[in-house]
């Protein structure tokens, strides 16, 4: 009875060691490709889940939260640049390739106004004041500047006694330098006395002169420079000007600074206590 177990057992044996490779073989493989097909579809699995919006959209976030700050920085830079470059070129700044070079930026189109009304404005009274050749006033310009003249008042009143220290000290003509602002003749210009030096009158320290019409309070644009010398020449007989004959004092110059802040005073204080106006029967 042993001797049949073990014979039985024998050929077991046998049969396991006789069985084709080949087919141990593919066995194997089979397993190992269900294994295989087994994480396949875990993959795929899992790239349908991430495939879903959500996780698209978190993906999304994670890539700009990882992105380096640079690039967008260089990105505004350049839209920066490119926006410069194109208000140069509208204001005519980047014409010609001038390869950064620096341009003047055009006036104004208030201010550039402003200057057309001046400039046709002095221009006619120019032309005006040399038509009527009254000898009353001339008018040279200072270095061929339109808004700088030197005006020569000729007359004033003949009964006056400045008209007679006129004729004793052989003054022809008192001069007047007159200088007209960027927005004349919306504003006054400035008017001081260069020679002879006067006393009275109206004139003070370098010259300034003390009348109501040459301050912005006072001024009208309809005024000409005509209108203004004949006020003039009526306020300083009017205030008893005479010309300064004093030794040493009357050959001492007028100072133009000394006369605009001589004249910036005055205004201040006639504006804070008001203008004496004369009495009517003054005329």
């Amino acid at each position: 009875m042993a001797t049949l177990l073990r014979k039985i057992g024998l050929i077991r044996l046998h049969d396991r060691d006789t069985e084709d490779p080949k087919h141990h073989q593919g066995s194997l493989k089979g397993t190992k490709g269900s294994q295989k097909n087994n994480k396949n579809c875990q993959n795929t699995n899992e790239t349908n889940i991430l495939s879903t919006p959500e996780i698209k959209a978190r993906k999304l976030d994670q890539h700009v939260k990882d992105k380096p700050p640079g690039k967008d920085k260089q990105g505004k830079d350049a839209k920066e640049k490119q926006l410069q470059l194109q208000q140069q070129q509208q204001t005519g700044g980047g014409g010609g390739g001038g390869g950064g070079a620096s341009t003047i930026p055009p006036l104004a189109p208030h201010r550039q106004h402003c200057t057309q009304v001046r400039t046709r404005r002095l221009m006619k009274e120019l032309q005006e004041i040399r038509r009527l050749g009254d000898n009353f006033i001339t008018v040279e310009l200072v270095e061929d500047n339109l808004y700088d003249w030197n005006v020569k008042l000729h007359q004033v009143d003949k009964d006056s006694a400045l008209w007679q220290d006129m004729k004793e000290t052989s003054t022809e003509f008192i001069l007047l330098n007159v200088t007209f602002p960027d927005n004349f003749p919306f504003s006054p210009p400035f008017m001081r006395v260069l020679t002879p030096r006067l006393e009275n009158g109206y004139v003070l320290d370098g010259g300034a002169i003390c009348m109501e019409l040459l301050t912005p309070r006072g001024w009208s644009s309809a005024y000409t420079v005509e209108a203004v010398m004949r006020q003039f020449a009526a306020s300083l007989v009017k205030g008893q000007g005479r010309i300064c004959r004093k030794a040493g004092k009357s050959k001492k110059a007028f100072s133009r600074k000394e006369a605009e802040a001589t004249f910036k005073s005055l205004v201040k204080t006639h504006e804070k206590y008001g203008w004496v106006s004369p009495p009517v029967s003054d005329g």
